[in-house]
């Protein structure tokens, strides 16, 4: 896997922080402070300069209003979500939809398709938070990296693969609220990374995936497997 001077840290769950190689923040998925496997001395930042929401679940957006507060990041979500970060206080929101494409800072970030659900739990209500996205992020050193979101494996993934060519892809493979090792199998046929790294698993009892299964079903793939561990940095 190369990385060609990105630091890519893997905080539990489906959270991840990078440092690009021109020194910015980017925080994917913001939940951190009550994520059970976040080690400790990996819940407080320096500094967040991008902010990206996959959905608006609170095991992915759990510290999104707190964190946009302290650091003032570029927050990037789907429009509706977006509006919700304003309204609680988060000032520079950078909204956008699925198939769309930005420069923030030093990256080039598409927003992709996701198949799941997406409601914000505010205030003891469920509120309508946009559609559930993925987000292919390209950096300045040609470094190409998918992050899924929460979704199954659906068959326009073989369209990612072919207008994105990610080299990397970060797949959730827990089961129940996403896809099992099975369905990302099929997940990294379709796409056809460089590397895979596993996201969304064994945070609870309940999220049963395993990266040894999905090891077995991709064997006769030409696909690099890493699974790391909460707190586990490559660069």
């Amino acid at each position: 896997m190369k990385l060609n001077g990105i630091k890519l840290t893997w905080l539990g769950h489906s959270t991840f922080h990078i440092e690009t190689p021109g020194g910015k923040s980017i925080l994917i998925d913001p939940w951190v402070i009550n994520n059970p496997v976040t080690p400790a001395d990996k819940k407080k930042f320096d500094k967040i300069d991008v902010m990206l929401c996959t959905h608006g679940h609170g095991d992915h957006i759990g510290d999104a209003v707190a964190l946009g507060k302290e650091h003032n990041p570029k927050a990037v979500g789907v429009y509706e979500l977006c509006l919700w970060l304003k309204k609680k206080g988060v000032e520079q929101i950078m909204p956008m939809n699925k198939g769309g494409s930005q420069q923030i800072g030093d990256i080039y970030v598409t927003m992709v398709h996701a198949d799941h659900s997406c409601g914000i739990e505010d205030d003891g209500q469920i509120i309508y938070g946009g559609e559930p996205c993925g987000y292919v992020m390209q950096f300045e050193n040609g470094v190409k990296i998918y992050h899924a979101g929460d979704t199954n494996v659906f068959g326009d993934m073989s369209i990612i693969r072919e207008l994105y060519q990610p080299d990397i892809a970060l797949l959730p493979i827990g089961d129940i609220f996403t896809m099992g090792p099975r369905e990302a199998a099929h997940a990294c046929k379709l796409i056809q990374p460089k590397a895979v790294i596993p996201m969304h698993f064994d945070t609870f009892p309940l999220l049963t995936g395993t990266p040894q299964e999905l090891e077995r079903r991709i064997q006769d793939l030409d696909i690099e497997l890493r699974p790391m561990q909460p707190g586990e940095t490559l660069s």
